[in-house]
Formats: C-alpha cells, sequence, structure tokens
C-alpha cells in the first residue's frame, strides 16, 4: 500500500530474492520482465481475482467500468494514516464505489507518532463505518520514514480500541516477515516482537501482503488461512503477477487482491465480516 509520503521501496530485487509484499516496494522502474499470464478472475484453485485496494494516490475515472469490464467487486480505500491525516478523496470515492454497487472497505496506515487509541479515533472519524464496511489495519515496515513505524503494542491497541468503539474487529494487512517479528529495510527495523496467538491481531483475520506465486502464512495464522491475499502492488514491476496490477478498466496504480471463494462467498464474507461481533 502507499503512506502519503510516496511509494513504499523493496526489499531487494527479483532476482536477488523472491518477491514479497508488505514494505518491499521498488520505487523505481525496474528492467522489464516477463511476466506469466495473470491468474483469471475466478481460477482453479478456487480464489476470486475481484478486490483492490486504493488511496487518493491512484486515478480512478470509473468506477462502474471497473466492475462491468475487469469484474471487479470490492473496493477497500485508505481512509487515514497516523493520527493527523486523512486520505482527501476517500469520502468521494466510497459515495461514486457504493453507487457503482461496489462492496466498500476502507483502512488505516499505522505509525508510531500517535498511540493506537488516538490512531483508531482518527480512523473511525474518517472512514465512519457503517453496517457493511469492511475495516481493516494497514500494519507494515514504513519505508519511507522508518523511525515512524507502527509497533506490536500499538497495533494491539489500536485494534482493542476499535474493538471497544464497534463491537468489531478490523483486518490486520502484513506480510510474513513483518508478522513473524524480523527486521525489514536498511535501517533493519522490526514489528517489536512477532505476533503469536496470545495477540488480539491473531484473532483478526488477515489481509497477506506476498507478491511470490504462492504466499506464505505468518505463524499467528497459520491453520488459519488468510482472507485477502494481496498478490500484485501498484508498484511492483517484478514478480509473477506484477503487471496485473494495472489491468483494470477505470483505475489506475491499483494493488490487486485474491478471495478463497466465489463471489457469492465474497458478498457473505464481506457483509458478516463487516459486522461481525467479537466473542472470546
Amino acid at each position: 500500500m502507499l503512506t502519503r509520503r510516496g511509494v513504499i521501496a523493496g526489499l531487494a530485487s527479483l532476482a536477488a530474492a523472491p518477491m514479497v509484499g508488505c514494505a518491499n516496494r521498488p520505487q523505481t522502474a525496474a528492467t522489464p520482465v516477463t511476466v506469466p499470464a495473470a491468474p483469471a478472475a475466478a481460477n482453479p484453485n478456487g480464489r476470486l481475482d475481484a478486490v483492490i485496494d486504493i488511496s487518493h494516490w491512484t486515478a480512478v475515472s470509473d468506477f462502474n467500468m471497473a466492475r462491468r469490464s475487469s469484474n471487479i467487486l470490492g473496493v477497500v480505500h485508505k481512509a487515514s494514516e497516523g493520527g493527523d491525516w486523512r486520505d482527501p478523496l476517500y469520502a468521494e470515492r466510497r459515495a461514486q464505489a457504493e453507487a457503482a454497487g461496489l462492496l466498500w472497505g476502507a483502512y488505516h496506515f499505522g505509525t508510531h507518532q500517535y498511540s493506537g487509541a488516538e490512531q483508531a479515533a482518527m480512523f473511525l472519524a474518517t472512514a465512519r463505518p457503517g453496517p457493511t464496511t469492511l475495516m481493516a489495519l494497514d500494519l507494515e515496515f514504513n519505508d519511507g520514514n522508518p523511525s515512524n513505524t507502527m509497533q506490536l503494542r500499538q497495533a494491539e491497541d489500536f485494534v482493542q480500541a476499535i474493538l471497544s468503539a464497534t463491537g468489531r474487529l478490523p483486518l490486520v494487512y502484513t506480510c510474513p516477515t513483518w508478522a513473524d517479528g524480523k527486521p525489514m529495510g536498511k535501517a533493519r527495523r522490526s514489528l517489536g516482537g512477532a505476533i503469536d496467538g496470545r495477540s488480539i491481531l491473531a484473532q483478526c483475520h488477515l489481509w497477506l501482503a506476498d507478491y511470490r506465486a504462492e504466499p506464505q502464512l505468518p505463524n499467528a495464522w497459520t491453520g488459519r488461512g488468510w482472507h485477502f491475499w494481496q498478490y500484485a502492488g501498484d508498484a511492483v514491476r517484478g514478480g509473477p503477477y506484477g503487471a496485473q496490477a494495472r489491468n483494470v478498466s477505470g483505475v489506475d496504480r491499483c494493488d490487486r487482491n485474491m478471495f478463497p471463494g466465489d463471489a457469492t462467498a465474497l458478498n457473505r464474507f464481506w457483509s458478516e465480516e463487516a459486522g461481525r461481533q467479537f466473542t472470546s
């Protein structure tokens, strides 16, 4: 995903290591590569390629075209970052997407500058989630400003504050390296600990970022699996599905996400998860 400060940088080139998601995006165009055929809208593995995530950095000309021509069924839009920034196009895009009959979701990019509770308040005031609004926390290494990277305790406090205010848990967007507490980037920053089964984060459904041909689960979600898999990023040129991110009619520079089911299951999950009441 994108912070307001620019595109998130990559850990390594495709030649050096497998391309993975979550704060691993190259800022400059790589040498063109041969990209294999992109996964179809509904592929043989029972996955549906029908969800995109975007922010104000994304140029959108027609959500109706995205739905009709590219089989896009759901959009998750950035609502806020830290405790002091709102995406200026969030409300406008929400009205447009919902008018086009698309499922709507909102995500918050977590930072270190503000407490988890303060960031949750900012997110809720901006996203104004309704009963069918999917919520998500973008929990990743902030390559543009490493010292302003959200830490484990802040993320847990964010989720707890969302739960206390709404009775609902957000999805957690992350990648295996970050969720497992391993260092990333030139600054070698980490989450400050691995997410384990005792964490409230592990109670949230997983939105997995991994740009390899098949994703790897973080340890805390072993046995549970992912509900969204961001398999291609808007700024990722390499990787097996890099070019697929740009193949959406009416939308430019979006991230692409798989769902493990068909369109009926996606609609059911979205409505049920958006209003899911947490029980311990």
